[in-house]
């Protein structure tokens, strides 16, 4: 949890952004919640009635302090997503909470704030949207709740062995096979980046951009280097600059033993952001 902090003490101290690039979400409003998740699985959330294997299930104990937290982290990424979708950039320092499914949540997840944003976008009048999702865990619950909607693309590339057990099917998947590195990801993910580009065609993408790839990474069990991360970044932001599409980028995983290693590798994902929009 400490990351997210010392991202944002980061970002500032090496000048990457400045002040007045950052902006602070108040909580999300419930009928951008009720768009996606459960009107009961919402009240339940907001009462603390989980049951033990409920909490269990999600990963945190339950607190009033966690359900704003949050709902804070879904209104950052929504609002990152409506900057995209007028063909910039922007980035959550949080977020990317793949787990959660409509009725429950699972894996450090909650609330789903891909799916949320997504569906905003759709209100919004936009008709194709892409998530590209390539943090080591496969987004199930993302891939669950847009199963039925043709207007959401969902790429996963991720851990074959990994979380979770049960994969839903993402419109696009690519499993990856225990230490995989990094020559082979990036030319899948060439291939994966090139099919969503040219065969969907999509208006703007959501990024989750989760650094547990890393061979550091305590849950990961792939073996991309610090390098080959950031190239996986670089990839897909140069994608969409040469679609002339924005981006919404939301955090994702990361569990090295070292947490700078964490901290650096999000950092390279500011950075490139800025070397390509800039």
């Amino acid at each position: 949890m400490a990351k997210y902090e010392l991202l944002r003490q980061q970002l500032q101290y090496e000048g990457i952004m400045e002040p007045a690039q950052f902006f602070a979400p108040n909580a999300i409003e419930e009928h951008n919640l009720l768009r996606v998740h459960d009107s009961k699985y919402l009240n339940k959330l907001e009462a603390g009635s989980w049951s033990r294997q409920e909490e269990r299930r999600s990963g945190f104990p339950w607190s009033l302090a966690l359900i704003d937290r949050e709902k804070t982290i879904m209104e950052g990424t929504r609002l990152c997503g409506i900057e995209a979708a007028r063909g910039g950039i922007a980035l959550n320092i949080a977020g990317g909470t793949h787990h959660a499914f409509k009725d429950r949540a699972e894996g450090f997840c909650l609330l789903n704030d891909l799916a949320i944003t997504a569906y905003d976008l759709l209100d919004r009048g936009m008709d194709r949207i892409a998530i590209i999702d390539l943090d080591v865990h496969q987004g199930n619950g993302t891939a669950q709740i847009t199963a039925q909607e043709d207007r959401i693309f969902t790429l996963s590339m991720h851990g074959e062995h990994n979380y979770p057990l049960h994969k839903p099917q993402s419109s696009l998947d690519i499993p990856l096979p225990d230490g995989t590195g990094d020559l082979d990801y990036l030319n899948r993910l060439d291939h994966a980046l090139h099919r969503v580009m040219t065969e969907f065609q999509p208006q703007v993408v959501l990024y989750q951009c989760g650094v547990d790839v890393l061979a550091t990474d305590k849950l990961g069990r792939l073996a991309l280097t610090i390098e080959g991360c950031r190239t996986r970044d670089e990839m897909v932001f140069q994608a969409c600059k040469d679609a002339s599409i924005g981006v919404a980028c939301a955090m994702g995983g990361g569990y090295s033993q070292n947490i700078s290693t964490i901290v650096k590798a999000h950092m390279n994902t500011f950075k490139v952001a800025r070397d390509i929009w800039t």
